[in-house]
């Protein structure tokens, strides 16, 4: 075993120890006789602080809103008229807001300049040892209710106006708020709710679809078994979306993690989770910020694998939708799982293409994990030597994957595919050259729906030799026919065509 890997292990096992403790919780919060709402109009026992924070200063509190205080709702010069966004940390090991908090803050007045943007400082209960904590999100979901309801009466203020956002521990506090408020609230956003103590939780005790009139949650650390996984592994929401598969995310791998441990001191290795865990925040801050020309979307399937296969990439009947806060808002009967492929930065959107191809062979060839390289060209850009693992390779085989790029390519007009040669010895490199034949190339554009049909460019077929030159593949004309009589057959059915005469 690698020197990385025995790091990865090592660390892995400390977390799944402090994991394996969160079973078990040290407190249990009721909420009183569930036929009373007299604690509701106490206000005299929260906790929990709810700070306006405004656009100019986004990073500190400079003015609170107090449940039972009327006067401090114009002191902090709150906008009745305008939709609420309500934030929600999670576990915090230092006892203060975290980097994101500011970020997230000015993303939403930057899309929403007139919003009322508060931000709930449960700091003292959410700095306890883990278990205490993930107990806590009872009361503070209770304080949040409270508030939310008292806001609501004092101004009349629509229920529909008011969105819940929770990351971590504070998606779950966000759902219970939700579940106690005297109506559902328009929305709610679950930022990657915790795993530990809630995969196998209640309803009521968990972000869940019964919370709000729509609730959308992005995961992105699902890793490892369901009671060891940082984030939830299950849908808990309406929309639940799954970036690269839910688990470890683009740019958060372990060299660079430790590097940053090694640098900083061992007391950020919570970095190691903290990157995929908090990229569901900087997912739904790209959202805000970069939605006119970098608006990801996800796609609805049945699992990653038939994902990363490319199968998915389908928009009938609600099938695709936005990544977070354009999402559209579809209720359906069970819980959609949706996923989709993201750059390690912001902007984080890729396109998403389905490559079908089949390959022939007059020999029976036979090979497994072969690196390839394939190359887009259409009307806007272009991207050359995309890399790609062909898991499996065989004569008379159809093999379909899921291929992205960075660039907006435009309508697509040639492709190359190459194949490279094993980084080990082959007999095969010895004693002749590898090679299929390919007829027909078939490519599925996700973001725009379109499928177009390629066909070799020179010759009936294109030729694949591993470590020979690209095979050479442009749309073909009978991709066009087909275009063609979908066309004449539309406007037929439509009654374009052979109208009567009546003159």
């Amino acid at each position: 075993m690698g020197k990385e890997n025995t790091n990865l292990v090592t660390v892995w096992i400390i977390l799944a120890n402090i994991c394996a403790s969160f079973s078990s919780t040290p407190e249990q919060t009721h909420f009183g006789n569930n036929n009373s709402t007299e604690w509701l109009e106490d206000y005299t026992d929260i906790v929990s602080k709810f700070s306006l924070r405004t656009a100019e200063v986004p990073d500190d509190d400079l003015c609170y809103i107090v449940p039972g205080q009327p006067l401090t709702v114009p002191d902090c010069e709150f906008n009745p008229e305008t939709q609420t966004f309500v934030v929600i940390h999670g576990w915090t090991v230092t006892g203060l807001f975290e980097s994101w908090v500011p970020k997230l803050v000015t993303a939403l007045y930057e899309r929403e300049p007139k919003a009322n943007v508060i931000v709930v400082d449960w700091l003292t209960r959410a700095q306890q040892h883990y278990p205490t904590s993930a107990a806590y999100t009872k009361l503070v979901g209770r304080d949040v209710a409270k508030f939310v309801n008292w806001l609501q009466k004092t101004l009349d203020y629509p229920w529909e106006r008011i969105h819940l956002l929770g990351y971590s521990l504070g998606a779950h506090v966000a759902g219970i708020a939700g579940l106690l408020t005297n109506h559902k609230v328009s929305r709610i956003t679950g930022l990657d709710p915790a795993g530990p103590t809630f995969e196998h939780a209640d309803a009521q005790s968990t972000l869940s679809p019964d919370d709000a009139l729509f609730v959308d949650v992005l995961h992105t650390n699902t890793r490892g078994s369901p009671d060891r996984s940082i984030g939830i592994q299950r849908p808990v929401g309406h929309v639940d979306i799954y970036p690269n598969g839910g688990t470890f995310q683009p740019g958060c791998d372990l060299q660079n993690t430790m590097m940053m441990i090694a640098t900083t001191g061992i007391h950020n290795m919570d970095q190691i989770v903290k990157c995929s865990h908090e990229r569901s925040i900087h997912l739904f801050i790209d959202s805000l910020v970069n939605a006119a020309e970098h608006q990801s979307m996800a796609y609805r399937c049945s699992s990653k694998e038939a994902f990363m296969k490319g199968m998915c990439l389908n928009c009938r009947k609600n099938r695709c939708n936005k990544v977070g806060y354009g999402v559209n808002k579809v209720r359906l009967p069970r819980s959609t799982k949706m996923y989709l492929k993201t750059r390690e930065m912001m902007p984080f959107k890729l396109f998403h293409y389905q490559v079908k191809v089949h390959f022939f062979s007059s020999e029976k060839l036979d090979y497994t994990e072969q690196p390839m390289k394939i190359s887009l060209y259409g009307t806007h850009d272009e991207k050359a030597d995309i890399p790609y693992i062909m898991p499996f390779l065989n004569t008379n085989s159809t093999v379909s994957f899921l291929l992205t790029t960075d660039v907006d390519i435009g309508e697509l007009l040639m492709v190359k595919l190459r194949w490279e040669k094993d980084a080990y010895f082959s007999w095969s490199d010895w004693w002749g050259n590898s090679n299929f034949h390919i007829r027909k190339m078939r490519v599925k554009a996700g973001e725009t729906q379109s499928k177009v049909i390629f066909s070799a460019k020179d010759g009936e077929f294109a030729y694949l030799v591993r470590g020979k030159d690209d095979a050479v593949f442009v749309k073909s004309k009978e991709d066009n026919m087909s275009r063609k009589e979908k066309t004449m057959h539309r406007l037929k059915m439509q009654g374009s065509l052979f109208k009567k005469n009546t003159a």
